[in-house]
């Protein structure tokens, strides 16, 4: 593969994640990098996810990088455009422009265990980098069940992930497959147009109703005018959360007051007691993601709206055949099925020091050390990794902190000198892994419903069963008695004059692989 590139670092995806690294690159002085980002421009799900009514469920000024306030969030609970706005204010601010490769999808990329870096092939290029640093995320290749006869639907389909917006839906009939947080935000815009919309729902979500409003501009102008009062409102809502995490960890019963809230919003939306025994959850509250709508319940009450409370079990034709039995004519097919979480497709594309692909070494479950480092992938760090997502709070500060990680690693390195590399030892991510599966025993997620949070073995590999300041904690600094050092093959030197033996080496010399330092301490 010709070689057109090679950076210290390169960053796959430009996201949150993405960005975030890059930010943090430069700000530790690190100027060497490529961001490899596969579209035409920055922004992550929140480019790719422009459906009608797309807007996030976590408040506005904690869905923000602490080191890039954003006083002039519009709303409480910010939409999709806004957010996208907000990551190329980042972008420009902070100078990553010149470091952005778009149009540059990563094909294949694999360790070099002789030149200790990282060959990486794009649809534009080659490239090769010390540390690769890959911040794809969860949510960003869509899932679309494999349904029978779905390629002989002669009307239109696609995914909420890439809404066909020169589609006009006015009149149609409209089937809403899936009931997660796109689907919720989905049916509320488009009801008013269709003529007919059908929701395929196989499990009922819990909705509590989202407090959204307006920021006024006396608020925006005092965050504008004093900082501190921006910080102080991010805190407040960072505190919150952090408080709200121990019903979800270690006392889920602790959450039965806000299933009440949640059944009587539903009762007060819903007068039907059909709909309503339709609609109404069989599982504990916070098992599956809670959603945030102020308007689902009164749009799927609207006489133009049905629920079949069962998946779409196949197409025939332009009629759609649910597992129930029941059949729907439809125009038009939307999915809101999600995303390939557990199953990362990036993970095909990672081949390791043994040969083996990342999705090979994952087929019994994803496993990272703190969320970033895999066993038999050298430099090689994820942004947003396992057990890293949040069911409550804010990802930007899970993303911080793996950031802060980062940024140790790449001094560990620097400490270290030379060509050198840093593996994580299997023990501990093996060690690593079972607490976080321990923890995760006692936590809401553990059972008694079906959710994206779960890989195909039943296994909680999405979420972390803690809050984000222990997470903080955990990723502030690489402790390198769980790496071990990586260094780069010596030439053999002729033997000395005088007798000396090959086994002999100057005093002071650089130890061979597997004499390296095991610890901060003595790597220093």
């Amino acid at each position: 593969m010709a070689k057109h590139e090679h950076v210290r670092v390169a960053v796959i995806g430009s996201g949150f994640g993405g960005l975030g690294a890059a930010v943090r690159l430069r700000r530790e002085g690190v100027t060497d990098f490529a961001v490899l980002e596969r579209a035409d421009s920055v922004g992550g799900t929140w480019r790719d996810n422009s459906y009608p009514g797309c807007a996030c469920d976590v408040p506005s000024h904690l869905y923000s990088f602490s080191f890039a306030p954003n006083p002039d969030w519009p709303r409480t609970f910010s939409g999709q455009r806004h957010i996208r706005a907000y990551l190329e204010h980042v972008t420009d601010t902070f100078g990553i422009r010149p470091h952005l490769r778009l149009g540059h999808e990563v094909l294949r990329m694999a360790w070099d265990t002789e030149a200790l870096r990282w060959e990486i092939e794009t649809s534009r290029g080659g490239f090769s980098a010390d540390v690769v640093v890959s911040a794809t995320g969860p949510l960003s290749d869509p899932k679309i069940p494999d349904i029978p006869g779905l390629a002989g639907f002669p009307g239109k389909v696609f995914h909420s992930a890439r809404w066909d917006h020169d589609h006009d839906l006015t009149g149609k009939r409209v089937a809403m497959i899936g009931t997660g947080a796109s689907a919720i935000q989905i049916v509320p815009a488009i009801q008013p147009k269709a003529g007919r919309l059908t929701l395929f729902q196989r499990t009922p979500p819990w909705v509590m109703r989202r407090m959204d409003r307006a920021i006024s501009r006396p608020e925006r102008w005092l965050h504008r005018a004093v900082p501190a009062t921006g910080t102080a409102r991010r805190g407040l809502l960072w505190g919150i959360r952090e408080l709200q995490v121990g019903a979800f960890t270690k006392h889920p019963g602790g959450l039965g007051l806000v299933e009440k809230l949640a059944r009587a919003n539903l009762a007060k939306a819903i007068e039907d007691p059909v709909l309503r025994a339709k609609l109404t959850p069989s599982y504990r509250i916070g098992c599956k993601r809670i959603l945030l709508s102020s308007t689902y319940y009164p749009a799927v009450a609207q006489p133009n709206v049905d629920v079949v409370a069962a998946g779409l079990r196949e197409v025939r034709g332009s009629t759609l055949v649910g597992a129930d039995g029941s059949e729907t004519e439809a125009d038009v097919i939307i999915f809101g099925t999600g995303f390939h979480v557990t199953d990362l497709p990036i993970a095909e594309r990672v081949v390791g020091a043994d040969g083996r692909s990342l999705a090979e070494s994952w087929k019994n479950g994803m496993e990272a050390l703190r969320g970033a480092t895999a066993a038999g992938f050298p430099n090689f760090l994820t942004v947003i990794g396992p057990n890293t997502g949040l069911g409550n709070s804010s990802m930007i500060l899970m993303i911080e902190s793996q950031l802060n990680y980062l940024a140790d690693y790449l001094r560990q390195l620097d400490v270290l000198g030379g060509r050198a590399a840093l593996a994580a030892r299997p023990s501990a991510v093996g060690a690593w892994n079972r607490k976080v599966q321990k923890r995760m025993e006692r936590t809401v997620w553990a059972g008694g419903c079906e959710s994206w949070y779960l890989d195909a073995n039943g296994r909680n590999t999405t979420l972390w069963p803690g809050t984000t300041g222990e997470f903080r904690r955990e990723t502030r600094q690489v402790d390198l008695s769980e790496y071990e050092v990586i260094r780069a093959p010596r030439p053999t030197a002729p033997a000395p004059e005088g007798g000396g033996t090959k086994n002999s080496a100057p005093k002071g010399s650089v130890p061979e692989d597997g004499d390296t330092p095991r610890t901060k301490e003595n790597a220093r």
